[in-house]
């Protein structure tokens, strides 16, 4: 099993934490976003969107986060990644693409780079732009989570939701957004920090 990642990068660390969750092996390979190797003819061969992450699994060839994870979801079914009800399941997807489709595309490197690139924006703009979709998201999430009764975003060990919720906050502190308005995320967060399968997935670690 092969990765295709770049450290910082949310969707690629929502990988990584799925896959430590279910304890499988994978060589990692960076593709430097900074550095443009996501553009390469090398690259965009092997997945034409020129996005990370990509994963190579028994020969097939798979993009897109969320979609990553429900494969290894279904190929290394234990632990699951989902609760076990049917609207519980639901709930945790809606949660996770909150932040997978809601928020971080807007924040995503190559849409920051055009504000400022092509259509003129100053890094004054861009942090607006940046923060302002963050305050929206992050602000809807909380207030769906702020009475869950379990440890974590929709149940009592960790899921979907909880892979995708921890890369956001990661890329809400380096930007220094105000976490305050948010208790119950940072709560959530602080207790995925603590499992190895997080630790060892974050940015700093890899």
């Amino acid at each position: 099993m092969k990765l295709y990642d770049y450290p910082k990068s949310s969707a690629s660390y929502r990988v990584r934490i799925a896959l430590n969750v279910k304890g499988l092996t994978y060589q990692s390979h960076c593709v430097s976003l900074i550095d443009g190797d996501q553009r390469s003819d090398g690259y965009t061969a092997l997945n034409p969107s020129g996005l990370v992450p990509t994963l190579v699994d028994n020969g097939q060839t798979l993009t897109q986060s969320l979609a990553i994870i429900e494969y290894l979801e279904e190929v290394y079914p234990s632990p699951s990644l989902l609760p076990a009800t049917y609207a519980a399941r639901a709930k945790c997807r809606a949660l996770a693409l909150d932040i997978a489709c809601d928020i971080h595309p807007l924040n995503n490197l190559r849409v920051l780079k055009h504000l400022t690139g092509p259509m003129g924006h100053s890094d004054d703009d861009k942090l607006d732009w940046y923060l302002h979709w963050l305050r929206v998201g992050l602000g809807a999430v909380e207030k769906k989570v702020e009475s869950t009764q379990t440890a974590f975003c929709c149940d009592d060990i960790p899921t979907l939701a909880d892979i995708c919720l921890v890369p956001q906050l990661f890329n809400a502190r380096r930007f220094n957004l105000d976490l305050a308005p948010y208790p119950t995320l940072i709560k959530i967060e602080q207790r995925c920090l603590a499992l190895p399968a997080f630790e060892l997935a974050h940015p700093d670690n890899v």
